[in-house]
């Protein structure tokens, strides 16, 4: 027989409450990750952004130069 046919209901519902307690801190625990990675995400795209435009800002100055020469 295995070992939960031996257990009795207060032994069952003590695994089963120890497993949802588990379970939740898991759920919080990532939840706080899921957090700091959006907060990542948010930097990397406000980052891409900020490079993207000196890139238009140094591709319009390479044109106005070039536009300038004999």
């Amino acid at each position: 027989m295995n070992g939960e046919a031996n257990m009795n209901l207060d032994e069952r519902l003590e695994a089963l409450t120890h497993s949802v307690e588990l379970l939740a801190t898991m759920h919080k625990d990532s939840e706080k990750r899921m957090q700091r990675l959006e907060g990542l995400v948010t930097e990397i795209a406000e980052g891409t952004a900020r490079l993207l435009h000196v890139v238009e800002v140094h591709e319009q100055r390479i044109s106005d130069l070039e536009g300038n020469q004999p």
